[in-house]
């Protein structure tokens, strides 16, 4: 069954097509990779998929759901959460924090409870918190809970996002360029991570430019060029592409 459908989306920003009538589908509790040079268009559709940005064509459907056009907190709301090619945290928050920002997407308490800091607001912060730390847990950086996000490495920070991402209970996560910046240790680490990511049952989305990371945790591989999809299949049968193999490697 697929989580993720998207339908022939385009997008363009004025005179650059930064996206042209791409199709792809993400099947349920698997790992799909979506590679390409710079300026293919990947971080674009990334945009799409999340509702940072409506596209001008095509449809995108989550859990049989158009979400093309919708803000990214409804994304979220359905289950949908992604990590950023340029990190995104609160430098001035501690890590735990961070991580408990993306975890108030489940909140059910309202406003008026949270400003007068009522009995079921203070219960569910402490849940939130516990929620938290937990996918920090996961994602081995429990340690670092109390330190403020600003002060940790560059890889630490990784974690963060993506201990963030992993609190809101994702049904899709969307990681853009996870492996940006890591050493070769680092990156085997997050290999392992994807995989147990999707042992629990969570469906993986990956923009990587790493490519034996993208081959050794993907089930597929979908493979963009100029804005547009020009392979589709598993990994070694995109690695055998002639069309993959000449815009990578030149006639």
């Amino acid at each position: 069954m697929a989580l993720l459908e998207v339908d022939r989306v385009s997008k363009r920003f004025g005179g650059v097509q930064a996206v042209r009538g791409v199709s792809f589908r993400v099947e349920e509790g698997t790992v799909k990779g979506l590679i390409g040079p710079n300026g293919a268009g990947k971080t674009t559709l990334f945009d799409l998929v999340s509702g940072f940005r409506a596209p001008d064509e095509g449809t995108i459907r989550f859990r049989d759901r158009r979400v093309d056009g919708r803000p990214p907190h409804e994304a979220a709301a359905l289950g949908m959460s992604r990590t950023f090619q340029n990190l995104k945290v609160f430098p001035h928050m501690t890590a735990l924090e961070n991580v408990m920002v993306g975890r108030h997407v489940r909140s059910t308490g309202g406003f008026v409870s949270g400003m007068l800091h009522t009995p079921r607001s203070r219960r569910e912060e402490r849940a939130i918190a516990q929620a938290a730390l937990e996918a920090m847990e996961f994602v081995g950086i429990a340690g670092l809970a109390g330190i403020p996000a600003g002060s940790l490495s560059y890889g630490q920070q990784r974690g963060v996002e993506l201990a963030r991402a992993l609190a809101s209970e994702p049904a899709l996560l969307l990681l853009d360029e996870p492996a940006a910046g890591l050493n070769m240790r680092e990156t085997a680490d997050l290999a392992g991570l994807i995989g147990r990511i999707r042992e629990r049952g969570v469906t993986v989305l990956v923009v990587e430019h790493d490519m034996s990371l993208v081959m050794s945790v993907s089930d597929e591989v979908a493979v963009l060029c100029f804005g547009e999809k020009i392979a589709d299949a598993a990994p070694r049968a995109v690695q055998e592409n002639a069309d993959v193999v000449r815009v990578y490697l030149g006639e």
